[in-house]
């Protein structure tokens, strides 16, 4: 246990660790005067609206899971879910108030610094979409800026730390005052960090999980939107929107849906055709350029999409949101979904969440019955594979190594190469090293899809009962083909996907 604590806490930035230590500090607001609101000349573009989730007095929807709160920090309620509730992501002036009355300074989930930024910037975005707010709620939103500026998430940085620049961004643009353009100034310098180093060349998110990308598009789309309101006031990120659209629109199945690749699934982020939509009433057109830095490859037919996995887990220093998926793959014939990474339903803690993130949970290879990458604890990755030596056309072939391996008494390399004709996919696994190993194979097919595919001759071949997982709380049967063997390496094995016409 302490190897692996080792080799998790060895990649983090002491910016991190002195974060960590900081956060434990009480904080203090003194009492300090209102502040008015800053006059706009610009009119606020409606954003991404969201569907209430208010069902009934203390009762919401969340995560596919309705449930009547006793509290807004019941303690029997998973954590998600209540930072959802804190959320605000279809304010009611009611609601707002309520929250204001029953949630003191500092106390409980809704003052941490994640939920608190997302917060800040939909009330905001409320009352710019013309719903005048109270005395109290400005009051309140002045206040919860002040708590955020001690707060920002430095201890996590990632996704995190531009939900914090942002809110501060939307705090400061909203009011005016000395405070107020402290709040600007300091979220302008996270983000001038933090994007540059975020949003990778090809327009990736460095976390690799498209649907972190899609909620981080939309935080870059609201944040122009609210610079227009205010001309002169803020930077123009419309190149940077641009290429993120392009990005994604590269990891999206002809279903016009996202890849599941690390932790992504439907219903958190915005759906592509939405984010689509707010680009083109800001003006900003996708930048399509091809995959690169971050790793992920696009093979495409007139009928067929393959989306390969040869990237790295994430940033060294916060892979919270990694899968052990490397050189895993997705296939799409006809539009429809074929062979599919497993998804994520869960971000609790436990067995389930370990299993959706491991090794067999997608379409990759498994040796000696041990993850490529060392996942643990639900967002933690000790030891994890390097992919090297990626090659693509772009267009028919794909392919990559990874060293996740070496880790094994007997080390080997894992080398994939994915060939899209106009027939099937062609997979050449290639284990390199020496030794004998167990070897797996894994192959998941989308529910409804009855598994076709040819193995190599070597491998024995089993047909098990597996789940899909396409949404938070929400378990699908589908069934997964596995290729096995046990014997020396080196060794190759060449599996085959047929595509027919429909």
């Amino acid at each position: 246990m302490l190897i692996r604590v080792f080799n998790t806490v060895r990649y983090l930035k002491p910016v991190q660790v002195y974060g960590r230590v900081c956060r434990r500090s009480p904080r203090y607001l003194a009492p300090a005067p209102p502040l008015q609101t800053r006059p706009r000349t610009g009119k606020w573009n409606i954003g991404i609206q969201r569907e209430y989730a208010q069902t009934a007095p203390n009762q919401f929807r969340f995560l596919n899971q309705e449930r009547q709160i006793e509290s807004w920090n019941d303690p029997g309620i998973p954590k998600l879910w209540l930072y959802n509730l804190h959320y605000f992501d279809s304010p009611t002036a009611d609601l707002i108030l309520k929250w204001i009355a029953e949630n003191p300074v500092g106390s409980g989930n809704g003052w941490e610094p994640y939920p608190l930024s997302i917060r800040i910037c939909n009330w905001i975005k409320w009352s710019l979409s013309g719903n005048p707010l109270e005395k109290s709620v400005l009051e309140s939103l002045a206040l919860q800026a002040r708590y955020l500026a001690q707060t920002v998430e430095y201890h996590l940085l990632g996704n995190h730390l531009i939900a914090n620049g942002k809110a501060l961004v939307f705090a400061g643009t909203f009011f005016e005052g000395g405070p107020a353009d402290a709040w600007i100034a300091y979220g302008l310098r996270i983000l001038a960090s933090q994007l540059p180093e975020q949003v990778l060349a090809d327009g990736g998110h460095f976390e690799r999980s498209p649907m972190y990308h899609s909620l981080i598009l939309e935080d870059v789309l609201d944040l122009i939107n609210l610079g227009r309101t205010s001309p002169g006031l803020l930077p123009d990120w419309s190149s940077v929107a641009g290429r993120m659209l392009g990005w994604l629109q590269n990891m999206t199945h002809p279903d016009g849906r996202i890849a599941f690749f690390n932790d992504a699934t439907f219903g958190i982020a915005p759906e592509v055709k939405y984010l689509t939509d707010y680009a083109e009433r800001l003006s900003i057109q996708p930048v399509r350029l091809p995959l690169g830095d971050s790793g992920y490859i696009r093979l495409e037919t007139p009928t067929a999409v393959v989306l390969f996995d040869a990237a790295s887990v994430g940033p060294d220093y916060q892979p919270g949101h990694a899968h052990a998926d490397t050189l895993s793959f997705e296939l799409a014939h006809h539009g429809k979904r074929v062979v599919v990474n497993s998804g994520t339903s869960t971000y609790e803690v436990g067995t389930e969440r370990q299993r959706q993130r491991e090794t067999a949970a997608h379409n990759t290879v498994r040796i000696d019955g041990i993850d490529q990458s060392e996942v643990w604890a639900g967002f933690r990755v000790a030891r994890r594979a390097y992919p090297f030596d990626i090659r693509t056309d772009r267009q028919s072939f794909a392919e990559a190594a990874h060293d996740g391996y070496r880790r094994l008494k007997n080390p080997v390399i894992h080398r994939r190469r994915l060939e899209l004709h106009g027939d099937g996919l062609a997979i050449t696994d290639m284990v390199e090293g020496t030794g004998e190993h167990e070897i797996e194979i894994f192959f998941h097919f989308h529910p409804g899809v009855e598994p076709d595919i040819t193995l190599d001759p070597k491998l024995s071949k089993s047909l098990e009962e597996t789940m899909y997982h396409p949404s938070f709380n929400l378990s699908i049967p589908n069934k997964t083909i596995v290729g096995r063997f046990k014997g020396a390496v080196p060794a190759i094995f060449r599996s085959f996907i047929p595509l027919r016409a429909n």
